[in-house]
């Protein structure tokens, strides 16, 4: 049986748990486990649903009293689970912690998924970015990179490299300008705009280190640099950026290229309110999945040969695709491609 397993029902957990069980059959999936740590009377209905669905409730042994006293009825304990399990994804902000103490030992699954903030928990993915650097039989382990860090590399992979992936990057400047919590969340809402600081002496922030580190995995050493500020919303992430090139561009050459790569969206508007709204009205249920949108009147070439615009994040849809990408071509060897087509409607040209 191809079974995956979840663990965690937070901002990236729970919807990537509702693409599993909505879409198993045309990706073919037996059946999808979640795990849930903690009962909490206010995440009854999310869990009812998730199980509607289809998805089955994992939970600690010594949870499931707790679980039972607010009526909802777990189907397996959550190392049964994590054992009977074909692959596993962690999205708690503690997956290298688990796979040191749990997913090292087992002998079930056949691949572990992590996210973002996992730094160091296995190879960096990307669909559409480094698909050729997964390598059957060795990356038992695989990290799905950031939203941000989707962003900066599908713009540098579509803008700054040729077709046969010879870089043309002179060096890539990125300002993430991040939303101060999920809609989702109550907490740690920032009233005011607040910057960080720049703890990485080569790359400045993460972002670029984790877009630097991900093309390293097919032989690129970039220029890049990144800072960061957290803004007072909760509707997008957005992105400044500048990329030198080795060469004369265009606005119109530069069009050209976003045009032909469906992974990413353009759009004639300028606020992060509007993206979201359309997101909201004809994404999965909200998420835009593609993995930049880009307002094509941002562009502009300074001194002929440096590209400077904005884009947003469709933050949590990028990583989305790319887990669902990575659980297909650890689950079907023989080719996976036809069935992430059923998410295509979602993968907008324009916004």
């Amino acid at each position: 049986m191809n079974i995956v397993h979840v663990v965690g029902t937070g901002t990236i957990g729970e919807p990537l748990i509702g693409l599993l069980v909505d879409n198993r059959e045309a990706f073919g999936i037996d059946e999808v486990t979640f795990h849930k740590r903690t009962p909490l009377i206010e995440e009854r209905s999310k869990i009812d649903d998730l199980v509607r669905r289809g998805g089955v409730l994992a939970v600690d042994d010594d949870r499931w009293s707790g679980f039972e006293s607010l009526g909802i009825s777990p189907k397996w304990e959550a190392h049964e689970a994590l054992s009977r399990a074909s692959i596993v994804i962690d999205c708690t902000p503690v997956g290298n912690k688990n796979k040191d103490a749990q997913y090292s030992q087992l002998d079930g699954p056949i691949g572990f998924l992590a996210q973002g903030s996992e730094y160091g928990f296995g190879k960096m993915y990307a669909r559409g970015i480094n698909d050729e650097a997964l390598v059957r039989g060795e990356d038992t382990f695989i990290q799905i990179v950031s939203c941000n860090t989707h962003n900066i590399s599908s713009l540098i992979k579509t803008l700054a490299l040729d077709e046969d992936g010879t870089s043309r990057l002179e060096s890539g400047r990125f300002l993430c300008m991040r939303r101060a919590n999920d809609i989702s969340q109550d907490g740690s809402f920032n009233p005011s705009p607040t910057v960080g600081g720049h703890g990485d002496e080569r790359f400045g922030t993460h972002h670029a280190r984790d877009a630097h580190d991900l093309f390293a995995t097919i032989g690129h050493d970039l220029n890049v640099w990144s800072s960061a500020i957290k803004v007072p919303t909760q509707y997008m992430h957005s992105l400044w950026f500048s990329l030198e090139l080795d060469h004369e561009t265009s606005v119109e050459s530069a069009m050209e290229k976003i045009m032909a790569n469906t992974r990413m969206a353009t759009t004639y508007k300028q606020s992060a309110n509007q993206i979201f709204s359309f997101g909201r009205d004809h994404g999965w249920y909200g998420r835009i999945l593609s993995q930049t949108v880009i307002p094509t009147e941002t562009l502009a070439v300074r001194n002929g040969n440096e590209l400077v615009g904005f884009c947003f994040t469709p933050q949590d849809g990028n990583a989305l695709l790319s887990s669902i990408t990575a659980v297909l071509w650890y689950l079907h060897p023989d080719g996976f491609e036809e069935r992430v087509d059923v998410l295509r409607p979602y993968l907008f040209q324009e916004v």
